[in-house]
This record gives structure tokens, C-alpha cells and sequence, in this order.
């Protein structure tokens, strides 16, 4: 169904710039008495078809109609599709030449980009894969270590102990749990044609939403938040936007080396709203600020969640010291919303 729905869609492009085109050049030519710019409307129009249809057949069908519409409309004799001129022959070679060459550049191009595209896919995995076996390998270790330790000689720790134990267990599975939801994020995000179901937001809801899960890992870790105070508005997958958050601020207290305040912090500026997440530690090593998105599983999910929602993702070390992450969302115009209110 979704492949009829993309033939349906490139068959209507390429009528509806056809169309446009040979009505553009009859306005020229009856209108303002100009041929010259005839044959150019007509390549403009390949042109135009190349780019946004898919795949190469859409362009040469094109490419042949159009050459055949200016012999037949526009060269005498009118009316009629005549070859047999010299002057008609060569126009018509060089037109479908030039149209020709036009769908093949735009193909290979289209090409390109695809593999591009799968080169940053295939980087995506690999930083992944990377992740996964640098933040689970140390709690599976410690969980398989301590529940050993219990099994074979629990006889040999004291209750509290045992306790201490039983304690890092439940930690690390938490652990766990968090990294495997992260997992589950990602792969949502790894198809060739990933859509995210957006909906309209409430910036305080998401946020208020965001610090109930993280207090209930963190209740001792308190967050400064400075939002605006008119309602804003954004499109969003709001659980996975949730999760970019929450791990920012999960980094934060994991790995802000001294660090005791978290700010959490939302603005607009022209269509967009900015999230910025700052901490008061000593930063993030100069030698990690280009990579910072590809070491942990958290933070690669935080970039691909972002970079899906069509937002740009950065890190940086501020002036007065510890690390500053700010990403960017389109945010709903307001005039729509009262229209539609």
C-alpha cells in the first residue's frame, strides 16, 4: 500500500510540473512572443521532477514528453510532430541530451546521499555496540560476582553485609533496566524510514514529568529549573524526549566530577526551544568534547533521539566551570494554536 501510495505521488508530480511548464510556455509564446526560453522551462521542469521524484524512470519519461511537447507546440510546423527538419532534429537531440544528463546527475546524487546515509547508520551501530559493552559489562560483573559470593558463602558475610550486597544488586538491575530501555529507544530510531509520531506538548508537563522519574532515582539531587511562563507548545515524541532529559541529568550525577547543583533550563528563540542542562563540576575533559556523544549508551541515545526529531544536540565546558548540554526542538507557533482553539 505505502509503495502504490509513493508510485500514485511521483505520477502526479511529474503530470502536475508537465503540466505547469507547457502552460507557462504557451503563456510565453502567445503572450509575450518569446521562444528562446521555451526549451529551458521544459529542462527546469526534467529538472524538478529528477529531484523530487524517486528513482530514474520518472525523469526520463519526462525528458521524452518534453521534447516530444516542444516539437509538437512550440516549432513549426505547429501542430505537429515533425523531425524531418534539420534545425527541429538537433534541437529535439540536444534537448533530450541535456535532459538525459540532467537525470543522471540528479540520480547519482540522490545515490550518494543514500549512502551517506547508511555510512552514518552502519557509524550509529557501531558507536551502539561500543556503548552497550562499555556501561553493561561492570554492573553484569558486579551482579554475577555478589549473587555468587551469596550463593556459595553467604554463611560467611554478616547481615549487613548480605544487606550491602542484596543493595548493589538492586542498584546495578536498575541499572540495567534504565540501559535496556535505551536499547529499546534506539532500535525504535534504526529502520531506513524512521517516523516519529509527534504530538503537541506543554513544556511545563514534559518537564514536570521529567523530574518525577528522576527524583525516584534521585531524591536526594535537587534541580534548579527556569522556564517561561506563558504556555509553550511543542511537537514531540514526549517519552522520548523525556529520556533525552533524563539521561542528560542521570550523566550529570554519575559523572560532574565535584558537582552538587544541576540547573535545568527552557527558552524560546524565533520557531525553536532551547534546552539547556548545566551542572557546577569541574566539566568534561577537552579530550572527550568531540566524542561525548558516542562512549555511552546514554548519550548516543540522546543524540539519535534529538537528530530524529530534526534538533541539533551539543556539549561544551562553560566559562564558570562544569559541562553544559543544550539542544533544540521546533516549537509550535502560537498563532496556530489560538486558530485552532
Amino acid at each position: 500500500m505505502k509503495k502504490q501510495l509513493i508510485i500514485i505521488k511521483n505520477i502526479s508530480v511529474t503530470i502536475a510540473i508537465l503540466l505547469a511548464g507547457f502552460g507557462l510556455c504557451l503563456v510565453m509564446q502567445n503572450v509575450f512572443e518569446e521562444h528562446v526560453l521555451i526549451p529551458s522551462i521544459f529542462m527546469l521542469g526534467v529538472f524538478l521532477i529528477s529531484v523530487i521524484t524517486d528513482g530514474f524512470v520518472y525523469g526520463v519519461i519526462a525528458s521524452v514528453v518534453s521534447v516530444l511537447a516542444v516539437n509538437y507546440a512550440f516549432t513549426f510546423p505547429y501542430f505537429r510532430i515533425n523531425f524531418t527538419i534539420p534545425e527541429n532534429l538537433l534541437s529535439a537531440i540536444i534537448m533530450i541530451a541535456m535532459t538525459l544528463i540532467t537525470c543522471c546527475l540528479t540520480s547519482k546524487i540522490k545515490h550518494q546521499e543514500q549512502i551517506r546515509l547508511e555510512g552514518e547508520r552502519e557509524k550509529m551501530r557501531a558507536n551502539l555496540l561500543r556503548a552497550v559493552s562499555h556501561d553493561l559489562r561492570t554492573p553484569l560483573t558486579t551482579i554475577y560476582g555478589a549473587s555468587s559470593a551469596l550463593l556459595e558463602n553467604g554463611q560467611d558475610f554478616t547481615e549487613e553485609q548480605k544487606n550491602q550486597m542484596l543493595e548493589g544488586i538492586k542498584e546495578d538491575s536498575q541499572w540495567l533496566h534504565r540501559m535496556v530501555e535505551n536499547l529499546l529507544s534506539i532500535t525504535r530510531l534504526d529502520g531506513e524510514n524512521v517516523t516519529i509520531i509527534k504530538t503537541p506538548t506543554a513544556l511545563d508537563e514534559l518537564l514536570d514529568s521529567v523530574l518525577v522519574k528522576f527524583s525516584k532515582r534521585y531524591a536526594d539531587q535537587e534541580v534548579e529549573v527556569d522556564i517561561p511562563d506563558e504556555l509553550v507548545m511543542i511537537p514531540m515524541d514526549a517519552l522520548l524526549i523525556e529520556q533525552v532529559i533524563v539521561n542528560i541529568l542521570e550523566n550529570a550525577v554519575q559523572h560532574a566530577e565535584g558537582m552538587d547543583k544541576i540547573w535545568l533550563r527552557a527558552f524560546t528563540i524565533s520557531d525553536k526551544v532551547i534546552f539547556e542542562i548545566r551542572d557546577n563540576g569541574k566539566g568534561i575533559p577537552e579530550d572527550k568534547l568531540k566524542t561525548i556523544f558516542a562512549e555511552g549508551i546514554g548519550l548516543s541515545v540522546c543524540a539519535t533521539i534529538i537528530k530524529a526529531h530534526g534538533g541539533d544536540i551539543t556539549a561544551e565546558n562553560s566559562n564558570s566551570g562544569g559541562a553544559v548540554f543544550r539542544f533544540t526542538l521546533d516549537v509550535e507557533e502560537r498563532e496556530s494554536d489560538e486558530e485552532s482553539i
